[in-house]
């Protein structure tokens, strides 16, 4: 047995977990002499007591390794644990750090440098989702590596952005990879995993619970220098991630929400404690001059297919709000017989939508 394997079975035990193991290791120098260890020798561990150093002792009666291997193997993952490269370094030195991290895809150098987590609800407002939208694709063009945790709302928004912008992203489950929580999010964690990496703590067959997702949040801010709030509650589970950031030393951020939002109460809460409000991904790209040997330009977003001229003109007097046709229009310089004509041809493409009240926002 080598030293993977044997993090994976103290991984896959109830009653270890990673600060317990942290001690373990610490005192017997590698998961596979832990596993050699007599009762007695395991006892003498502070924290580690009967039910434990038994647990350990007899762990082929709980864990089939052979088994949570196939599935590794079948799934097309691989795991790596802290002596590993891509272990993320930033994550090492968290209190708790997860004992193994099962990966779909590759965690790249680029990850480990320059990691952001966006976060916030999974019921976001239309403003929130196109503030994500818009943050997370111009923080992943820019050479930042999103971190979500691919829920509905925020999460979503965030993953989806930074694949538009051809930039890396980081998915971290609150369940095991073989049980990908939304379903609907497969198709997406797919996508991620093209280009950047699916990542869960968990056994490969774990569901996910009510436990599971702020230990899953942990590791979104243990991974970056920083984490963007963009709407959370008043009890968010956001919230937690933003707690966690200040524990572990991260940088704070969150964007201001409508003050009469029940789903911003937690966000605009965050501003008031001291987290940094931020109104574009400069205020964010401006702190880590320390990553990058020049702060990046950010350029104005062109999506494809619009190759200048009129439709240009139009997408760019779009606001990441709604914004009415009497707006546009003004803003654009163009004959409003023109612009209604060429709104519907970008809806068409995919670039624009259609609101009520004549009203349109773009769509990356």
């Amino acid at each position: 047995m080598n030293e993977t394997e044997a993090s994976i079975v103290l991984n896959m035990l109830p009653h270890v977990g990673p600060i317990r193991f942290g001690k373990l290791r610490e005192h017997f120098g590698s998961a596979v002499t832990i596993l050699k260890a007599t009762r007695d020798q395991l006892r003498q561990i502070s924290g580690i007591g009967e039910e434990v150093s038994s647990s350990i002792r007899s762990w082929e009666q709980t864990v089939d390794l052979a088994a949570e291997l196939k599935l590794v193997n079948d799934f097309g993952a691989h795991v790596v644990i802290a002596a590993d490269a891509e272990y993320p370094p930033l994550l090492r030195e968290i209190a708790d750090p997860p004992i193994v991290l099962y990966v779909l895809g590759t965690l790249s150098e680029q990850d480990h440098r320059c990691g952001i987590g966006i976060v916030g609800s999974r019921m976001a407002s239309h403003y929130a989702l196109e503030a994500a939208k818009k943050l997370g694709y111009q923080l992943a063009y820019s050479g930042l590596t999103i971190y979500s945790g691919l829920a509905r709302g925020i999460d979503t928004s965030a993953h989806q952005a930074a694949l538009a912008a051809k930039g890396r992203t980081v998915a971290v489950l609150g369940s095991g990879l073989g049980k990908l929580y939304p379903r609907e999010n497969e198709l997406l964690a797919e996508k991620i995993a093209q280009s950047g990496a699916v990542i869960s703590e968990f056994p490969m067959s774990m569901s996910p619970s009510k436990q599971s997702f702020p230990k899953r949040n942990r590791i979104i801010s243990g991974c970056a220098f920083g984490v963007l709030v963009v709407e959370a509650g008043a009890h968010s589970g956001a919230l937690i991630s933003a707690h966690q950031a200040l524990e572990q030393g991260r940088s704070l951020y969150a964007i201001p929400g409508r003050i009469d939002h029940p789903t911003a109460i937690g966000s605009n809460r965050l501003i008031q404690q001291g987290a940094k409000l931020v109104m574009e991904a400069a205020d964010i790209l401006n702190d880590f001059s320390m990553v990058f040997s020049e702060v990046p330009h950010l350029e104005q977003r062109q999506p494809k297919n619009i190759s200048g001229g009129e439709d240009l003109a139009i997408y760019h007097a779009i606001d990441d709000d709604p914004t009415p046709i009497d707006q546009i229009i003004k803003k654009s310089c163009l004959p409003a017989a023109t612009v209604s004509s060429r709104l519907l041809a970008l809806e068409l493409a995919g670039h624009v939508r259609a609101l009520p009240g004549q009203c349109y926002v773009k769509l990356i």
